[in-house]
Order: structure tokens, then sequence, then C-alpha cells
């Protein structure tokens, strides 16, 4: 008769994660210089300590490593990629490759010379970003005079025959001038236009209190871009993201960590997204001493999110954890101080109420008021922020 197993016996190893597919999308932030200041960026409040930019080598082989592990797409974002002086080589050996390649650009540095040459280099498509539809605003939240340069830039774009592709972010102070917005958008003759809410990470964190808007704010944006979009048909299509904070359940972001998203920040930092830097207890690697082979498929901090072990209840015994893999791992840190928790934008969260509590604040009747006699100033986007206010790194 066989032996009862002891209840000392260890158990059984759990099993490790699952081996992702290649990295399909890759996005290189070539530097975190930008000539704009702009209070909502998602760039880490603390940018100024970050180590030296990666040479144009070092850039150049992620390329080739990346691409022959299978990644497809490619972002060029900063920052502002256009104060590197090498984004003209970088994107001529992405196309040698077979990237499609995106540039990702306030405009500000895009010349008409400079154009024609990422154009010869093989440069796919660009996304502009406005910051709202008139001058004033536009040039407030940017904290720059950028508009005309803007607009400028936006006329080059389509004589140079790419698609007009338009990014504002939304938030509190520009959400009620949407049709305002796409009104611009129209007469610049885009194809894309997208109305993405702000995301609360970076410096938008620090500023939520004056970025978030109001659900009766949110709902009439909705709505005013559905006439919008019933209007002009398919003469431009509009994407409009509704912010976490007004759903029931989180995005699949990234569709679960290490999954198909690879970003290098500046200093080569790897991350499995851009925001990824803040989680405490993971050690990045870098591509300065690792290949992207090795990041991708080896390091601890890649395959940390990856399957459902590291999930916690709710989300380990959800039947939707396979739709949206436990929601943004930073959103969660932020909120709740453990990355693994379950995003608190599920209401199925035990953290729900945090999000409730941000959304009844922007709520209240007195919440603009408020804002007006600047009870709490925005702080910008700038290097001597970065260095005096956030001079160590947060977790923001």
């Amino acid at each position: 008769m066989a032996a009862n197993p002891s209840l000392n016996d260890s158990a059984p190893p759990r099993p490790g994660p699952p081996r992702p597919g290649p990295p399909l999308w890759l996005l290189l932030e070539l530097t975190y210089r930008c000539p704009l200041h702009c209070a909502f960026c998602y760039n880490p409040t603390d940018f100024a300590g970050t180590g030296a930019e990666l040479a144009t080598e070092d850039w150049l082989r992620v390329l080739r490593e990346a691409r022959a592990l299978g990644a497809v797409q490619l972002g060029l974002s900063g920052g502002e990629p256009l104060t590197r002086d090498d984004l003209e080589p970088i994107v001529e050996e992405a196309h040698r490759l077979g990237f499609y390649i995106n540039l990702i650009t306030s405009g500000v540095g895009l010349s008409e010379a400079r154009l024609g040459a990422l154009k010869q280099a093989g440069l796919d498509h660009i996304q502009l970003s406005f910051q709202d539809s008139s001058k004033q605003m536009n040039d407030f939240l940017s904290s720059t005079r950028t508009f005309e340069l803007k607009s400028k830039v936006a006329a080059l774009i389509k004589q140079y025959d790419y698609p007009m592709v338009l990014n504002v972010v939304l938030h509190r102070l520009n959400i009620d001038h949407v049709e305002e917005i796409l009104e611009m958008a129209l007469r610049f003759g885009a194809d894309y236009v997208e109305l993405a809410n702000t995301q609360y990470y970076g410096w938008a964190w620090h500023n939520r209190e004056q970025l978030l808007p109001s659900r009766d704010q949110v709902e009439r944006a909705e709505r005013t871009m559905q006439r919008f979009r019933e209007r002009v048909g398919k003469q431009m299509q509009i994407f409009f993201v509704v912010p976490d904070y007004f759903e029931s359940r989180p995005k699949p972001c990234m569709k679960g960590l290490g999954s198909i998203f690879l970003t290098i920040s500046p200093d080569g930092t790897a991350l499995p997204c851009h925001a990824a830097r803040m989680l405490p207890g993971l050690d990045f690697p870098n591509v300065r001493s690792a290949s992207i082979e090795e990041i991708w498929y080896r390091t601890e901090s890649f395959n940390h999110f990856r399957g459902d072990a590291w999930m916690k209840e709710p989300c380990r015994s959800c039947p939707e954890k396979t739709r949206d893999f436990g929601g943004c791992r930073c959103q969660a840190y932020l909120m709740t101080g453990d990355a693994a928790n379950a995003d608190p934008v599920c209401d199925l969260s035990p953290h729900h109420h945090l999000v409730t509590a941000a959304v009844a604040r922007a709520d209240r009747p007195d919440a603009a008021a408020q804002l007006d006699a600047g009870e709490k100033p925005l702080v910008f986007r700038s290097e001597r922020n970065s260095s005096t206010l956030f001079p160590k790194r947060d977790g923001i």
C-alpha cells in the first residue's frame, strides 16, 4: 500500500509565465527634451535626473535586434524627437529594415526641408499634436507660442501627401472645446482625429485635481463628437477615448504588460509600457548591456506581469481577466500603492472608491471656481520643475 503523501511535502513549483510572442509594437522615446511644457505630459516628473541619451549607433542596433525578433510597428516619440539631429538616419535604417514608422511630434522643428528629408528617408506616418483649437488656449496649455507654427506644419504634412493625423489630449481645461477642435481639424483637412482623454500618470498625475473633468463634461463632449461624426461621415475619422475614471471596467492596458509592446526610453532603459519605470521592485534592463532578445524573453522585470500568477483577488478568479488582464499596473500602483492590485477603475476592485471619490471631487459645483482661484496651481513640465520639485525618483 502506497504511503499517503505528507502534508509537509513541498507543493509542485508554480509554472512560469507563458512565453510571449514578439514585441510587435516598438516605441523609441528618443529624448526627453521638448520645447513644450504640457501639464499633462506622460514623461516621468523627474526626467531631468535620467541618464545620457543613447547614441545613434545604439538606436540603430536596437532597431536591428527588435526587427530580427519580429517587431513591425515603430513609434518615434519623446519629448520631441525632432530635437535629435540623427532622426533622419534612424528613420532610414528603420525603413530599410521594413518597419512601418510613425513620428509622434509637436511639429516644432519640422521645417519643409526636414520634412522632405524624412519623406526621402522612408517615414510613413506623422501624428501632430495640438493642445486646443485657439491660439490663446493652445499656447497657454503648452506654455509656448506654437499654435501658428503647428498650423503651418499641418499644411506641410498635407503638402507632402501624408495622412493628416491630429491628436488632442482632453482634460478639464479644454474638453468643452471639442466642437471647435473638430472644426479646426476639418479646416486642416485632417483624415484622422484622436481625442485622447488624459491618462493620469507622470505630470498629469501630479496635476490630476486640476485636469480631471466632470462626468457632465465628458458626456457632453462625447455627444458633441458623435454629432460631428454623423455630420462629416467618412470625410474624417474621429476616435474618442473615454477616460478610464468614468468606466466600470479597465482597458486592457498594452494587452497585458510584456505582451506586444516594448518601449526604450532615452537613456536605454527598456520598459513594457512608457510609464512602467515607476513600478517598485522591478529592475528594468538597459539596452546598453542587454540584447532585445534577452530583455524581452529572459528578464524578470518583463516576465513579472505575464500570465496571471501575479494576480490577487478578485482578478485571479475573474472570468474577465483574459480580456482586461487586470487593467493598468501603473494606475493600480499610483492609486493603491501595490501594482499587483486590481485596477481601481474596475467596480469589482476593493479600491474602486478611490476612483469614484476623485470623480466626485471633479463633479463638485465649486470645483471650477477653486481652479480659477488658483488654490493649487498647475505645474508645467520643464527641466527646472523636474529638477527642483522632483529631484529624485518619487514613483510618479
